[in-house]
């Protein structure tokens, strides 16, 4: 059955578009993405600042990769004007992905996301969307991207014991938004794009169903976010089951949107560096109206940035973006 916000989509009358991300937003707080990341508090004012200055109809917790895999022991590095990074592997053998032990959702930063959400909700202004990784990510993060990879290949046992781990850890974690309030989460899963469609099928689409199936409600919807996605890996992303995927530019969001059908919603795929971190004010203007146009006999296509709009992006680009979505006709 579709999920409310699925349906609202599809039944709209004029584009939705939003932007991926908190970053950007932090001059407006005069914050940092330490404390963005650190203090719920800091967090909420941030996303409530970019949601009143741009009237969003969402509103979106931090992205935060990092956060799921420190719950699990992992070292972080962290700075003032930086995402957060995975420092080193936290798993290297078999024996050691057996040992490790799934933590309980809300520990550590993941509860700085969790009460942001709650407090998002709270504030009843517009939807709100946590976020989280996927769990071909989550493993990755474990046990080094790279590694990962290759391990697909020839270590498969051992991906799927860090597989079944991470799909445990996230459904918990995933209820915890639901719990709190939240409509729904923006899964991102990254790493998976640089799976073979093969490897998709084997080591992504089915944890994400898995997930898809003990969390998604009406009431709750789950975005699969996948930036590194093309038009190959499409069918096998579709296997998720997943009813809204999120895509950036290496998608041919055109030649997607002729092969899904109607009632799967996609959405994207402007890209955040070239056109929101470095594009002049004209450039985003004339990206999105040509996006824009494109994809204008589609209405199961939502506008907007391709991924996480990384720290420094010129909040005059993101006034253009929406100014632009809202005066289309």
């Amino acid at each position: 059955m579709p999920t409310h916000f699925s349906q609202s989509i599809l039944q709209r009358t004029h584009p939705l578009g939003m932007h991926i991300g908190v970053y950007a937003g932090l001059e407006m707080m005069h914050a940092s993405v330490r404390q963005v990341v650190s203090e719920a508090q800091v967090q909420t004012e941030a996303v409530l600042a970019m949601h009143e200055h741009f009237h969003t109809e969402l509103m979106m917790t931090a992205m935060d990769l990092s956060a799921e895999v420190e719950t699990f022991g992992s070292q972080i590095r962290m700075s003032d004007d930086e995402i957060p990074a995975v420092i080193g592997r936290l798993v290297t053998t078999k024996e050691q992905a057996e040992a490790l032990q799934v933590p309980p959702a809300g520990e550590l930063r993941t509860l700085v996301h969790l009460k942001t959400a709650e407090n998002l909700a709270a504030s009843k202004k517009a939807a709100v969307m946590g976020g989280c990784i996927g769990p071909f990510s989550l493993a990755g993060r474990l046990f080094g991207v790279s590694e990962a990879l290759e391990a697909t290949m020839l270590q498969p046992e051992l991906m799927q014991i860090l597989l079944e781990k991470a799909t445990q850890y996230l459904i918990d974690h995933i209820l915890a938004f639901r719990e709190v309030g939240a409509d729904g989460v923006i899964m991102a899963e990254p790493a998976a794009g640089l799976l073979s469609p093969r490897g998709m099928t084997k080591f992504a689409s089915p944890y994400i169903k898995r997930i898809v199936e003990a969390t998604q409600t009406p009431d709750f919807t789950i975005i699969l976010h996948n930036c590194g996605a093309k038009l190959v890996h499409l069918p096998k992303a579709l296997e998720s089951g997943v009813e809204v995927h999120h895509f950036s530019s290496p998608m041919d969001i055109i030649a997607a949107l002729q092969q899904v059908g109607d009632q799967i919603i996609l959405s994207g795929n402007l890209d955040p560096v070239s056109v929101f971190f470095s594009g002049t004010e004209k450039e985003v203007e004339q990206n999105t109206l040509e996006l824009m146009e494109a994809v204008r006999p589609y209405k199961n296509f939502i506008i907007s940035s391709g991924c996480d709009i990384p720290p420094g992006t010129p909040i005059r680009n993101l006034e253009v973006f929406y100014s632009t979505v809202a005066n289309f006709k």
